[in-house]
């Protein structure tokens, strides 16, 4: 059995080097494509998303079990052909040549510039939470910024992974693009490809392999990572305004959102209102787990995962809300109810794991310096949510709490926005996409000095006699 396993690794890294070698040498070729072909590239992207939305819909839908199909035309074709729409609209200024300051009268006539060029050949690394998504838009960047790409997909999502690898071709050749589907390995293999940048969305202990790997080769990587993101309701603000946007995002694509709400911070005063207005929301618009619009848990190991958090919480004397009323988690297909859960303590999983799933912490504070002390006091998150009409209160949770991003009065909408960028800091990633950060980080800024014909140089080689040593005594008086 060992020796089977160790050829399939060795197919596997022969497969995927082999298309690298091909991008390689197509890169070579044609190192710098310019704009005409840069937006060619990025229209055929978004038309081998259009062409094909019920096709892809229907195989996120069977990777998952059951995912809300409003919830894959929101998170997956909308914002995808829209941010594409969005690098084609600023492509041209981003491509422009930057013309940059000369520092010094020594260097009188000569010139600086800065050029974005292509990298080479990119790896991307996605999950399966939104596939389609956490693809596209760095295919996206990668694309604008002039570069080739080999995306590497979840084992979660083999449907939609053969879907694309069988779609691809009818759009791009292999030495512009080419999608991996995962069966075992290929993700290891793939991060020992000296790629020119390799992106990774996931959890951190991945991440970290990732980038070890990674590290064999001196490539750079950026890191889209996760943690446990905090709310916090400002007891001057519309409670059921708070409550509303944030149930909202816990049940959407079942709270599987690495930005998502992880736990909320609400006033003493206003918990057991926050609980009724979150029964209240619920009752309204998602009463019924097994309804389509309810999407699934991706798999049984996370299906135990969430009960493990449960039950672990209740033995430990925790208060479980059960949000759906009488409704038990349905194991046949994957559905769980979104759950409250209070009176947690240090020790408990919750507290410590995220839970990238419907449930949600709820802590109590005084004031505001309770919500800096313990957040400050865990991993910094990928996200941020405060929910304040008060200007300096949301500025002092912003500068106090280092976090990847910010959201002010709703929970998630920073990553929808295209002209910022997306990215975590620390223990939640590193690195930015989106936008014209994700054009610069697929480019190589490339600085070029221009020396202008007369050098006032050539005065000051050695030896260094009496005018070259007056020169040198001068610019230092004058520098310091």
């Amino acid at each position: 059995m060992t020796a089977i396993n160790e050829n399939l690794h060795a197919d596997t890294a022969a497969r995927l080097r082999s298309c690298f070698e091909q991008q390689r040498a197509a890169y070579l070729e044609a190192p710098n494509p310019d704009y005409a072909q840069r937006k060619q590239d990025l229209l055929t992207l978004k038309r081998m998303v259009a062409e094909n939305v019920d096709a892809i819909i229907a195989a996120i839908n069977e990777d998952y079990g059951n995912r809300s199909r409003h919830e894959s035309q929101f998170a997956e074709i909308i914002s995808v052909t829209d941010g594409i729409n969005d690098c084609i609209k600023h492509l041209k200024k981003w491509m422009k040549v930057q013309k940059r300051h000369v520092d010094h009268s020594m260097f009188f006539g000569g010139k600086n510039r800065v050029i974005p060029q292509p990298l080479g050949v990119t790896g991307i690394i996605v999950p399966w939470n939104f596939p389609i998504n956490l693809s596209f838009m760095p295919l996206a960047s990668a694309f604008a910024a002039g570069n080739r790409a080999m995306v590497k997909m979840s084992e979660n999502s083999i449907a939609l992974s053969r879907l694309l690898i069988g779609l691809c071709g009818r759009y791009f050749p292999e030495e512009k693009l080419a999608f991996f589907e995962e069966t075992g390995g290929v993700g290891i293999e793939f991060s020992k490809i000296p790629f020119d940048l390799l992106v990774f969305t996931g959890s951190g202990q991945t991440g970290r392999a990732v980038m070890a790997a990674a590290a064999q080769n001196l490539t750079p990587v950026v890191l889209e990572l996760g943690g446990k993101a905090p709310a916090v309701i400002d007891p001057n603000y519309p409670l059921e305004k708070a409550v509303g946007r944030i149930m909202f995002v816990k049940q959407f694509n079942a709270g599987q959102i690495c930005t998502n709400v992880d736990y909320v911070f609400v006033h003493e005063t206003q918990r057991e209102e926050f609980v009724a207005q979150a029964r209240a929301y619920v009752a309204k618009h998602c009463p019924d787990i097994n309804h389509v619009d309810y999407t699934s848990i991706i798999d049984d190991r996370s299906v135990q995962r969430l009960q493990d958090t449960l039950a672990d919480a209740r033995e430990k004397g925790a208060t479980v809300i059960n949000l759906c009323g009488n409704q038990e988690v349905n194991l046949a297909q994957r559905k769980f109810p979104l759950h409250l859960v209070l009176d947690t303590t240090p020790d408990m999983i919750i507290r410590n794991r995220e839970t990238f799933g419907p449930l949600l912490m709820v802590l109590t504070y005084k004031e505001p310096a309770e919500v800096l002390e313990y957040v400050n006091s865990h991993d910094r998150p990928l996200a941020l949510y405060p929910f304040t009409n008060d200007d300096k209160l949301a500025d002092l949770y912003i500068e106090r709490i280092m976090s990847g991003g910010v959201t002010v009065n709703d929970a998630l909408m920073h990553v929808a926005q295209h002209d910022i960028p997306f990215g975590g800091v620390g223990p939640s990633g590193m690195g930015h996409y989106h936008g014209y950060e994700g054009f610069v980080t697929f480019s190589k800024l490339r600085p070029v000095f221009y020396q202008a014909s007369f050098s006032f140089l050539q005065w000051l080689r050695p030896p260094y006699k009496g005018f070259a040593t007056r020169v040198y005594n001068l610019l230092v008086k004058l520098k310091s």
